[in-house]
């Protein structure tokens, strides 16, 4: 009996393994993609089935946010903002149109942007919203801590909400894992919406763990909003305790902040069954600036890769500069090698990264794709102060992309992200001035010292940069 149990289980293991396999094999992914996984089923199908099952499952045929909830949703902004297209430079129609085409993003005109290159002041700028809130507050964290900081937000929270204003929270189920539930219940008895996004239950959620919500928005009253790289923690606001956290985040005021709400109202509606909507959320607003702002919601859902495809395009159309700061450079082929031609070309191609970031893992693997770059002439800068969290992409001088993605395999492929493609020569003149200004601040790569590194270390980044879609 035993021998026969033992067949049964080995005719269904293998079947589920094969199964498995032809799923990947049809799924017609980048056979780079494909090949590894067909490997380690074949070789280790029991770490291979584990790892397929939280890491490798194919999300793009899903629906978990609806494109017709979106569209509706972004329908009010179509019909109220007619400036955007036709302002936008002549340079940068192609990418403006490839946005609108893959996520429907609406350029709207004339924002003010207001930068943050540090925690503390970012911080005290959004309490300083959220006081001055009267209808409704809406925020969305990848990382909502149970510390100083967080509490300090928490009780600004409870505050308005004991006025009547609206208060609605999006939090990521990985990110803030460590969260205990006492904090959000103190919020909800409060009378304040807080929503985990995709939360992670097994079985049934499991295979979402490695799809998570990336994305910082705050909205009031639908004409103030916050986007960019910095959590809800202490160490954006006080470093990582081994140098300064120097990060980028912006505040937003004017038609940009209904491309927020958007984004906001869209994953509100995907993970609530909520639909949120009318003049109150998005008021008229004025024009304070002549530049023209899309807020680009990236995703794993869809056919396409829309930041990818944008980022991709915006380097490839470059004619003299491609500036780029990045805590992670784990870029894919296409990206990567777009950015080597450039600079064959004789773009003037800048990458700073931070000379320590916060996992000695991402470090070697990013390591790893210097060499190249460093031969096709990228400038390579390494900030020393501490850990370098800004996200930025600077293109000759009237495209800067802002927002919450790194430029890595997790940030274009599976994170749900929001970026904000702005077109402005002045905007980009004073995000250049910043990078300057960081600039200063880094050791450049010198190749000769830099192709001398140990041998140890180059063996680390090359088993390392098999992890990057994974890290």
């Amino acid at each position: 009996m035993q021998l026969i149990l033992t067949y049964i289980f080995l005719i269904i293991y293998t079947i589920t393994i094969v199964g498995i396999i032809l799923v990947v094999i049809t799924d017609n992914r980048n056979p780079l993609k494909t090949l590894p996984w067909i490997v380690v089923l074949v070789l280790a199908p029991g770490v291979g089935l584990v790892f397929y099952f939280f890491f490798g499952q194919n999300l793009s045929k899903q629906r978990i946010i609806s494109r017709r909830t979106r569209k509706r949703i972004t329908t009010q902004l179509e019909e109220s903002d007619r400036d955007g297209t036709r302002r936008i430079p002549n340079d940068q129609r192609t990418l403006a149109r490839l946005l609108y085409n893959t996520s429907h993003a609406v350029p709207l005109y004339g924002s003010r942007i207001t930068p943050y290159t540090e925690g503390r002041t970012k911080m005290e700028a959004l309490l300083a919203e959220i006081a001055r809130a009267r209808h409704h507050i809406h925020l969305q964290y990848y990382i909502l801590s149970d510390d100083t900081t967080g509490r300090r937000l928490c009780d600004a929270l409870i505050a308005k909400a004991r006025e009547g204003v609206e208060v609605r929270i999006l939090y990521d189920d990985v990110g803030s894992r460590s969260v205990k539930k006492r904090f959000f219940a103190r919020m909800r008895r409060a009378g304040i919406e807080v929503r985990p996004f995709l939360h992670v239950k097994f079985p049934r959620f499991t295979s979402k763990v490695n799809y998570r919500n990336h994305r910082k928005i705050a909205v009031i009253d639908g004409r103030v909003g916050f986007i960019g790289g910095m959590n809800i923690a202490d160490r954006y606001v006080e470093g990582p305790g081994w140098g300064v956290w120097r990060d980028t985040h912006f505040r937003i005021e004017g038609r940009g902040v209904a491309g927020l709400q958007v984004s906001f109202l869209s994953d509100w509606s995907a993970t609530t069954k909520q639909h949120v909507s009318g003049e109150a959320y998005f008021p008229p607003t004025e024009h304070f600036t002549n530049n023209i702002l899309q807020i680009v919601p990236g995703s794993p859902l869809g056919k396409w890769r829309t930041l990818l495809q944008a980022y991709s395009l915006a380097v490839s159309r470059a004619r003299r500069r491609i500036w780029i700061q990045t805590p992670y450079y784990l870029p894919p082929d296409v990206l990567n090698t777009a950015l080597q031609v450039a600079a064959l070309a004789g773009i003037d191609v800048r990458l700073m990264l931070p000379a320590r970031s916060d996992s000695k893992a991402i470090d070697y693997a990013s390591h790893s794709y210097l060499d190249d770059m460093v031969k096709a002439g990228v400038k390579i800068l390494f900030y020393r102060p501490g850990f370098l969290h800004s996200k930025l992409l600077i293109v000759d001088d009237t495209l800067t992309v802002i927002g919450s993605a790194n430029m890595d395999f997790r940030s274009f492929e599976h994170n749900f992200e929001v970026c904000g493609f702005v077109y402005d020569a002045d905007f980009t003149a004073r995000m250049a001035a910043i990078f300057t200004d960081d600039a200063a601040q880094c050791t450049p790569l010198a190749p000769g010292k830099w192709f001398k590194r140990p041998r140890s270390h180059k063996f680390a980044e090359s088993f390392l940069r098999l992890c990057s879609p994974l890290m």
